[in-house]
């Protein structure tokens, strides 16, 4: 089977195409026929040594798939050869099959495509716990997502609508402001030309934002401390701008602010019951079209490098998927 494989710690130019052998399951897991497979900017990470849990060479990328169930391993219950999954697997997505453990995998509902299911799970899933089970976003608060355009961005803008928020977005240009505005966002705010601090003030009247979803880090980050509400969480997603802010401590106390960290795969080990909720909420949504993922480019298998320079290079809205047809 084919699959794109890394070699060295050192970036996208270090994937290669190649020819590898078939998974073999173990006790608990599944074989897959993978369908379609999500782009991440954490893929990238892992390619780097960057990741938090971080494999060593030789290793194929691809954390969310969609496919089809090739073979059981041992002690498997309740899912059947040919069975159409959603799996999150640590790793191997971007093959023409992976393994991955039966807890891990989830029914791919029949009105879903394979390039929906597989963009459905890291992106969804972050921001529905992040809003919903970290920062307990209540109807009729205000919050502002950063990077409002992009994979997690644009799902938190949906999903703070459907939870009753107000929602403020943010994003570099008015083509991705367009895409926020399309998917639920009140108010737009372009972070490459205008103060982001003083129009998140004058749109809250002064008062701040009550939940501020923060996948950039870098400097809207310390925006997003100085336009923060009394009793105001900021959510810590990632760092796709590049910098890792440093807290000052005493901003966090006169304001009384939570910031608060969202590791989203861990829930699938640690905390597995918030995750399955999470999930049957998500789907519900789905099957009702209250949510639906924005794919915003697919790429076959053979160019999956480039797919994930694009993700790199954020030059997409939404997500990108490669695809195994």
């Amino acid at each position: 089977m084919k699959a794109i494989v890394c070699h060295e710690l050192t970036g996208p130019a270090a994937l290669r195409l190649e020819e590898v052998p078939e998974p073999r399951p173990g006790s608990g897991q599944v074989r897959i026929r993978v369908r379609a497979c999500g782009v991440n900017f954490a893929d990238s990470l892992m390619i780097r040594g960057q990741y938090q849990k971080q494999p060593q060479p030789p290793f194929s990328p691809g954390f969310e798939v969609s496919g089809e169930v090739l073979e059981l391993g041992a002690d498997v219950e309740k899912i059947a050869v040919g069975d159409r999954v959603i799996a999150m697997t640590p790793l191997g997505g971007y093959a023409e099959q992976v393994v991955a453990d039966v807890n891990h995998c989830v029914p791919l509902p029949a009105a879903m495509s394979w390039e929906h299911g597989a963009a459905f799970p890291v992106v969804f899933g972050t921001s529905h716990i992040a809003l919903w089970h970290r920062a307990r976003l209540r109807a009729g608060e205000t919050l502002v997502v950063h990077g409002a355009s992009g994979g997690v961005g644009l799902t938190a803008v949906a999903i703070g609508k459907q939870l009753g928020a107000t929602v403020i977005a943010t994003a570099s240009g008015p083509k991705k402001l367009e895409v926020a505005r399309e998917h639920g966002a009140d108010h737009l705010i372009d972070s490459s030309h205008e103060d982001v601090r003083a129009r998140i003030k004058e749109l809250t009247a002064g008062r701040g934002a009550d939940v501020v979803y923060d996948p950039v880090g870098g400097d809207l980050f310390t925006v997003s401390l100085r336009s923060i509400a009394f009793e105001g969480r900021i959510l810590v997603i990632g760092f796709a701008g590049g910098t890792v802010p440093q807290i000052p401590a005493n901003h966090l106390l006169v304001k009384n602010v939570d910031v608060i960290g969202v590791n989203w795969p861990a829930y699938a080990e640690l905390h597995p019951q918030v995750m399955t909720e999470s999930f049957q909420t998500l789907i519900h949504w789905y099957l009702d079209g209250i949510i639906k993922p924005h794919v915003s480019a697919t790429y076959p298998l053979e160019q999956a490098v480039e797919a994930l320079n694009q993700v790199i290079a954020r030059k997409t809205t939404g997500k990108v998927v490669i695809t195994m047809d």
